[in-house]
């Protein structure tokens, strides 16, 4: 197995490097055990949704700090199954570039809030997360809006991109990530074998195929 490459600092290919692994260079043959994929997918992420206690604390940590702009509010009544009553709510959304949006309800009645929350939180919280792809200055800018405000974040390189973590008032934990320039080389190589590198782990075989992790880009 060749060794993590740390000083990866070029564009040059990465096919050999992550087919080479345990001496593979066929291509994945294997097919998923699926009816088909769809005709059309799905064009891009619409809104990802999530329970907060407070929205205004919500909306001075995404658009006041991390500068993510409100762009809609929804405030409503709804008949709610769970509890034969009507409640009411404010939905607010918080746009990226692409359309998408980071969204969020809050509850007039605190009660519901501690309903909709887990009896039992994770131990370990972290890798439930949520992640959008940041270009170089944004990416940049978001951590000099962390430092400066004095914000605990982490950051990890994955080697097939690189991350900077960070948690909401409420717990919700997101991830900003930066592409390397060779991104779509790497996605290829990854396609190319993603079924029978998942059948190889789930049968027990837990060697990495990540040589990159941890490469300068």
């Amino acid at each position: 197995m060749p060794p993590p490459l740390l000083l990866f600092k070029t564009t040059a290919s990465v096919l050999p490097i992550l087919a080479s692994s345990y001496g593979r260079k066929e291509m994945d043959t294997t097919e998923p055990r699926t009816t088909g994929h769809l005709s059309r997918l799905p064009s891009r992420l619409h809104h990802h949704a999530f329970v907060v206690r407070d929205h205004e604390a919500n909306r001075r940590f995404f658009e006041g700090l991390l500068g993510i702009p409100l762009v809609a509010t929804w405030c409503e009544k709804s008949f709610s199954n769970e509890l034969n009553k009507v409640i009411e709510f404010c939905h607010t959304f918080f746009g990226m570039a692409d359309g998408s949006s980071l969204a969020f309800f809050q509850f007039a009645d605190p009660e519901i809030y501690e309903l909709t929350q887990a009896e039992r939180p994770a131990k370990i919280g972290r890798y439930d997360h949520i992640a959008f792809k940041a270009e170089s200055e944004t990416y940049d800018e978001l951590k000099r809006r962390l430092e400066a405000a004095g914000e605990k974040y982490r950051e990890t390189n994955h080697g097939y991109c690189k991350s900077i973590y960070v948690s909401s008032p409420d717990g919700l934990v997101v991830e900003f990530t930066e592409d390397p320039p060779d991104a779509a080389e790497i996605d290829a190589a990854r396609r190319a074998d993603a079924h029978r590198e998942l059948a190889r782990w789930l049968t027990g075989d837990r060697r990495t195929n990540n040589e990159l992790r941890g490469r300068a880009f």
